[in-house]
């Protein structure tokens, strides 16, 4: 065999392996972000199992706030229903402020503020929201990585050749989620 033979088996060989080597980073990356979905998935089940606990908890206590018990049950169960990134982040979204109302409701009522499992309930929730907070960036970091693999030249050529399709990223959707918080720290 010449050298020229060599040389293009040799050139062939590295395209080979750069192009094996490509696909499986390609398959991690999708692999790790289908992951951190997943772990969004795992937080938002434990919110939407605490949620009934807190309505029931509060209940009896605010009579007057049934309007208020309805809404959170029904963004519970619109947010348990929601499928695809973007209906997730929207529906988890209006759940959020629901919730967030809620918690403010109760702390008009000093019995309830002073009960246990309220106070236990709210604080699982809001545990519960900070590690959907840190899993959400989990899975928006892995899966810029991965659409960023799939763009970049020359790997674009295995993404298009095999398939790939980039990932959607979690975003804020609700301009009430984007504005800014009042904060009233006065004494009057």
């Amino acid at each position: 065999m010449s050298w020229e033979g060599i040389t293009v088996l040799g050139i062939l060989g590295i395209v080979v392996l750069w192009a094996i080597y490509t696909y499986n980073k390609l398959i991690r990356l999708r692999t790790e972000s289908a992951n951190g979905w997943r772990q969004i998935d795992v937080q938002l089940k434990r919110r939407h199992d605490l949620i009934p606990n807190l309505v029931a908890a509060v209940k009896g206590y605010m009579e007057f706030e049934k309007d208020t018990l309805e809404k959170v049950v029904q963004a519970r169960n619109a947010a348990v229903s929601a499928r695809g990134v973007a209906d997730v982040a929207a529906k988890e979204g209006e759940l959020s402020q629901i919730l967030s109302r809620l918690f403010a409701l109760v702390e008009n009522y000093p019995d309830l503020k002073a009960n246990q499992n309220v106070l236990q309930l709210q604080e699982e929730i809001t545990s519960t929201e900070n590690r959907v907070g840190f899993a959400r960036q989990f899975y928006n970091d892995i899966t810029t990585q991965f659409n960023i693999a799939q763009q970049v030249f020359p790997a674009n050529f295995i993404a298009g050749l095999f398939g790939f399709k980039a990932g959607e990223l979690f975003q804020v959707t609700s301009e009430a989620e984007r504005a800014v918080p009042q904060v009233n720290l006065s004494l009057r």
